[in-house]
């Protein structure tokens, strides 16, 4: 056996396990041995049923053997109670106002619970207990149990295959594996001392048996180094390789930036002329602009990129900006026709639906609607100053005559394959300006973006007022369809958002109670907003309904607008005041506050209310940040110290482990991997290093996702 041995020579597998092991990415020895535990418990931190007490707080682990839920008769209150055991006893648990409860912990199924003891007729039961539920193996015999046991590793896991089958395959190899300690590790040995890392077969060791937390830390902290230290490298050589080849300069940007300004019917923040200042004096090199520019929803990321735009287009030449929606698209596509109606200047727009072109032969101040080839056509003759559309930007018939700014905004929602495409339209490379408005903390951007200029909007436009964002438990959301009912009779206008389309055919614990869009538009057209006009967006709509829904609710003849996440990025309705997002826990933070920030576009107050369809500690404490965070960078560091393995990102997004991510919160160590990587890069050492170009290889060749 060695570290290239497939997985299936060197165990009998059956069909289910196969196929789990392959939606993980794991062939290989070496994948199995950096399949890293997300966590481990310890079993002394637990309490025996048989041993609790009334009035103490505790933690025990068990299966449950019943669960159920009834209304009491005398106060009409809804509640769920349960029967837990373990092999010394049982005890009753009791949620009140929470019978979903009885849906989510089917009988047989095995979890942690924590609360606090109670005594009612002289039994103890744990009232309104927190729950996680965990595999039934890791919960041991009682016999078996002593202080010093080792502490249990759980891995991340698929269908078909179960944390205990990990523990138990890599327990095997790293006792069957003489050669471990031949592994090749791909730092450098004289990085490794110098940052008293251990080697990767130490540290397999100390991450998969770990006697103590210390141990599984130390493990941790030189993978998760490794990954960070290569991700430096690879954005730093794509950065070098860049700087290498000359781009467009760019006359007058200074003076075009100012008749910019004229032409906006408001004012600049400070921020957004500083970032414009960025963005001239990279016009004004011969190197290609390759800059970041982030700003928390709301900051006027969309009149910075315009004013970029206008400079490029002022030169007589091309500009293209890609938007990850249709919606948003002709959003920006209608604000900048607009803007730019009489400054002689034509723009196009282009989704795979749809072809128009501003200004029109027709009517000079509209937009047209255009055959796919003509418009090609001009794109390639540089008729089209400024293109604005979706991926279908990026297509191999799509080519221009001189383009030098390329711009992607939410950038976090294109892979680097979609965003170097836009790079490759033609000989010569083109300025480059990504945009994002999800909060993305400093060590996230130093890690990521390594290869960019990093340009900050941290300043909202004046007149802005905070979105007041409350939780909506069950009891309060009469309360609220009331207070809903105020502010729209006022003429305000709502969101609603929910994280399906339809109500599966069969329901299981973990989507019993998550809303779709088409049931809900159905209930609070007929039961709850009878007197309101609602208008309904998602996914499957075709274009033109799409399109004729947001009209309708961006021209005020529809009071609410029920939708998927497909509004979460750039729509901009000033006069929408209210969101409400049912089954908050679905979502990230980030794309949280992405929702909340579709109100509070105007002078008016806006509120959000968050609506969880369960409720669990990491539930509320994910909420509760989102109700006090100030801004979404605030946010944003709080999302990075306390999400969970496999939340902020995983090997299906982006290959980098969430050991990796655990390493961005220690903004000590991204500086330190950032600062070997430049010196590797300048002193043009890293062909020495095989194992590290390989690791960089495959690094540069997979997409990027952060949602």
């Amino acid at each position: 056996m060695n570290d290239h041995t497939s997985i299936e020579e060197a165990f009998r597998l059956t069909e289910r396990q196969k196929s789990a092991l392959k939606k993980l990415g794991i062939a290989t020895i070496e994948d199995l041995l950096l399949h890293f535990p997300y966590r481990y418990e310890n079993p002394a931190d637990f309490k025996w049923i048989k041993d609790v007490s009334a009035g103490e707080s505790v933690r025990v682990w068990g299966k449950v053997t019943k669960i159920d839920y009834e209304k009491t008769w005398k106060k009409k209150m809804n509640i769920a109670y349960a029967t837990v055991e373990d092999t010394t006893g049982r005890i009753k648990l009791v949620w009140f106002r929470q019978p979903y409860i009885a849906k989510m912990l089917p009988e047989g199924s095995c979890a942690i619970f924590a609360g606090k003891i109670s005594v009612r007729k002289g039994a103890l039961y744990l009232a309104n207990p927190l729950y996680e539920i965990v595999p039934c193996s890791i919960i041991p015999q009682f016999s078996s149990v002593a202080p010093a046991q080792r502490l249990l590793p759980l891995y991340p896991t698929s269908e078909g295959i179960s944390s205990l089958w990990f523990q138990k395959t890599i327990q095997k190899v790293l006792s069957r594996f003489v050669a471990l300690r031949d592994l090749p590790d791909p730092i450098p040995q004289e990085i490794l001392r110098a940052y008293h890392l251990p080697d990767r077969a130490v540290s397999l060791r100390l991450i998969h048996r770990p006697k103590n937390l210390a141990h599984a830390e130390a493990a941790k902290k030189r993978f998760a180094f490794e990954e960070v230290f290569a991700l430096q490298l690879s954005r730093l050589a794509q950065k070098e390789m860049v700087k290498q080849n000359p781009s467009f300069t760019l006359a007058n940007a200074k003076e075009y930036a100012e008749e910019f300004e004229r032409l906006l019917p408001f004012l600049l923040t400070k921020a957004q002329q500083r970032a414009i200042s960025d963005i001239i004096r990279d016009f004004e090199s011969n190197v290609p602009m390759n800059r970041l520019l982030e700003g928390d929803v709301g900051s006027g990321k969309t009149a910075v990129a315009a004013c970029a735009s206008y400079i490029v287009a002022r030169n007589r030449m091309q500009a293209v900006y890609m938007a990850p929606t249709e919606i948003l698209a002709r959003q920006h596509f209608e604000g900048l026709c607009k803007l730019f109606a009489h400054s002689n200047l034509t723009l196009a727009l282009l989704t795979s639906s749809q072809c128009e072109k501003f200004p029109s032969k027709v009517d000079p101040h509209r937009s047209t609607h255009i055959a796919r080839a003509q418009a090609l056509r001009w794109f390639n003759e540089g008729v089209v100053h400024i293109l604005i559309g979706t991926h279908a930007i990026i297509q191999k018939r799509v080519s221009f005559k001189n383009l030098a700014l390329a711009m992607v905004d939410e950038q976090h929602r294109f892979g680097v394959f979609q965003r170097a495409a836009l790079r490759t339209k033609n000989p010569k490379i083109p300025h480059f300006l990504s945009m994002s408005a999800t909060p993305i903390p400093r060590t996230l951007t130093l890690a990521i973006y390594a290869d960019l200029d990093l340009t900050l909007l941290d300043e909202l436009p004046e007149g802005r007022k905070p979105i007041e964002t409350a939780l909506v438990r069950p009891a309060d959301r009469k309360k609220t369809y009331e207070f809903i009912r105020e502010r729209l009779a006022a003429g305000e206008q709502a969101f609603v958002i929910c994280p399906r389309i339809e109500e599966p055919e069969e329901t299981d614990r973990a989507t019993i109670e998550m809303k779709s869009v088409k049931a809900e538009y159905a209930k609070l057209k007929k039961e709850i907003f009878p007197e309101f006009a609602i208008a309904l967006m998602h996914g499957k709509l075709a274009p033109k309904e799409k399109e004729a829904a947001m009209k309708e609710f961006q021209n005020k003849k529809a009071n609410i607008m029920v939708s998927t996440s497909v509004v979460e990025v750039g729509v901009d309705v000033p006069n929408a005041t209210i969101i409400i997002i049912e089954g908050a826990e679905r979502f990230g933070l980030a794309q949280l506050h992405q929702f909340r920030g579709r109100v509070g576009r105007s002078d008016k107050q806006s509120y959000c209310f968050v609506v969880p369809t369960k409720y669990s500690a990491p539930v509320f404490r994910r909420l509760k940040a989102l109700i006090e965070a100030k801004n979404g960078f605030e946010l944003a560091e709080y999302d990075l110290q306390f999400r969970g393995a496999g939340e902020l990102a995983g090997s299906q997004q982006w290959g980098f482990s969430d050991i990796g991510m655990e390493a961005l919160k220690n903004i000590k160590m991204v500086e330190a991997a950032r600062h070997e990587a430049k010196k590797l890069i300048e002193s043009k050492t890293l062909g020495r290093y095989p194992l590290l170009q390989d690791k960089i290889n495959r690094l540069s060749t997979q997409p990027i996702h952060l949602e």
